[in-house]
């Protein structure tokens, strides 16, 4: 009798514990890892900013802009005035999704995945690259991309415009980007060597709203 109070015992404290444990993921979830990475850059409902780099699309052949890096004392100064506004902001882990994004982004530029783009962009900017991608489906072409290494992502710009957070972030990446005509010959590109290509990449969010995710306002390349 003894032995079976014993186990009985300890089958009831296994019971409660395993009750305490789903009590306690109810409460606070599960973590996978994810988490930030996937709401970094979720797109808000309000209008691009005006001001940022010249718009353009992600294509190969797009033509070079210059962008001159303002001193460095002054992106300190403007990440110290996000911080200020949003003292949650990192630029550490800010630059890990702005990276995440940029491989995601041109993934699905080449794919021709406007659904994947939607939540990225800015209004501005996703129908920029909407238009870039019927005009490739209207000519009956293909773009494969591939980027075989991400060199650098660096924050060269960073400003607060009111309640506005804009940051630029300057990508070096070597990428192979091979446009394809309907029978499978080549248009543009080497699929065998890649190219190094700059890009400068404008994020914004609004630091008075609950929301943390930033989106994609402007892109140039130089």
């Amino acid at each position: 009798m003894g032995e079976f109070q014993q186990y009985f015992d300890i089958i009831l404290f296994a019971m409660v514990a395993g009750f305490l444990v789903l009590r306690l993921r109810s409460v606070l979830g599960r973590r996978t890892g994810n988490e930030r990475r996937r709401e970094l850059f979720v797109r808000r409902q309000r209008a691009a900013p005006e001001k940022g780099p010249t718009l353009v699309e992600p294509s190969p052949g797009a033509a070079a802009t210059t962008t001159t890096a303002p001193p460095a004392d002054a992106v300190a100064e403007g990440l110290n005035q996000i911080r200020r506004a949003d003292p949650s902001f990192d630029p550490s882990q800010f630059l890990e999704g702005a990276r995440i994004a940029f491989e995601m982004i041109v993934t699905a530029f080449a794919n021709a995945d406007k659904a994947g783009l939607r939540p990225l962009l800015s209004d501005e900017v996703f129908q920029q690259f909407a238009t870039a991608i019927d005009e490739r489906a209207a000519a009956k072409e293909t773009l494969e991309t591939r980027i075989v290494r991400l060199d650098s992502a660096d924050i060269v710009e960073a400003e607060l415009l009111g309640r506005n957070a804009q940051v630029t972030v300057k990508v070096t990446s070597q990428q192979i980007n091979v446009t394809r005509a309907m029978d499978g010959s080549i248009v543009d590109g080497d699929p065998e060597h890649p190219t190094e290509k700059t890009d400068y990449w404008t994020f914004a969010r609004d630091t008075g709203s609950a929301d943390p995710n930033w989106v994609l306002v402007a892109t140039s390349s130089g």
